[in-house]
């Protein structure tokens, strides 16, 4: 990939033109981060020390919580650093990186909860085929898929989008493709068509099948006779499903608005919400409802203390 412009550096638009403003960003922001870092760090630990937890469906959730920490460590510490010190300057292979990572990581762990969908899918479904169907190397297999379908779609994106040549300026809100792609000297619609054609229908497709797994699992779950049962089954599903909601909701419209309908509030708004709140609330969702997981993190947090 070769810089075909005159761009060196980037300019990160500031979330306030004020200084109060941008320290009250950045506080706001180390909050987020934090929880998020306590979050999916906690659950991380829990999943690798307890082996009662050492099941397919956490299994799942460990690398889910390691993708919203990377995704989450990818954009924000850089957006806090600028804020801090008054900054607004990122380099042009930092940005290159910034929006590479974060497509990897953002997709993997989109395709991952896909994986999720299925593995609750076959634990009420097809309990009898759980074992044979999701076992060690099959997951091991899909994690594995889900993190390397990530990676190529980054792959891909992130070359198409950095291989033209750049002169409409060099401000963006975040190093994302929709960004990049309005500063392009030539008419980019092509550039945009090839993304919608190469996101959209595995976007959806992953959508899809998530849905009709639900509508299954909805269907098995409320034809069982006991409201122990019911209510057990539920206390999986919901918190997966919360998730992929808060998900699709956050980046569907970011990913699917025309870059050249966008505005700098909106760009700057929908950059928060999507990379931002389901790294952070993920971990707060999975363990409401989750009792094992909350006796495991009791666990540990009275070993500390």
């Amino acid at each position: 990939m070769s810089n075909n412009s005159s761009i060196t550096e980037f300019l990160l638009l500031p979330f306030a033109d004020t200084r109060e403003l941008q320290l009250l960003h950045f506080w706001l922001f180390l909050a987020i981060y934090l929880a998020a870092l306590l979050g999916n760090g906690l659950i991380i630990s829990a999943v690798a020390c307890d082996h009662h937890l050492h099941t397919p469906m956490y299994f799942f959730l460990f690398n889910l919580s390691l993708l919203d920490l990377g995704s989450i460590s990818t954009t924000v510490p850089k957006s806090m650093a600028n804020s801090l010190w008054g900054v607004r300057d990122i380099s042009y292979y930092g940005c290159v990186a910034q929006a590479f990572c974060f497509l990897f990581l953002a997709g993997g762990e989109y395709f991952l909860l896909t994986v999720m969908a299925y593995d609750r899918y076959v634990a009420i479904c097809k309990p009898l085929h759980y074992r044979t169907l999701l076992g060690s190397r099959a997951c091991v297999h899909m994690a594995a898929a889900a993190w390397g379908s990530g990676l190529l779609h980054a792959l891909l994106q992130t070359a198409n989008t950095f291989s033209l040549p750049l002169c409409q300026g060099n401000a963006v809100s975040f190093c994302e493709i929709p960004q990049i792609l309005k500063l392009s000297c030539s008419n980019s619609s092509l550039r945009e068509a090839w993304l919608l054609v190469v996101s959209v229908p595995l976007g959806f497709g992953c959508l899809i099948f998530s849905v009709l797994s639900y509508v299954q699992i909805f269907r098995a779950v409320l034809g069982f006779p006991s409201e122990q049962r019911q209510d057990k089954a539920f206390s999986t599903c919901l918190p997966h499903l919360a998730v992929v909601s808060l998900y699709v909701s956050t980046g569907m419209f970011a990913s699917l608005k025309p870059p050249s309908t966008s505005s700098r509030s909106l760009d700057l708004l929908m950059a928060v919400l999507y990379s931002l709140l389901p790294p952070a609330l993920n971990p707060l969702i999975y363990s409401m409802r989750n009792q094992e997981l909350k006796d495991t993190l009791k666990k540990l947090i009275q070993k500390q203390e």
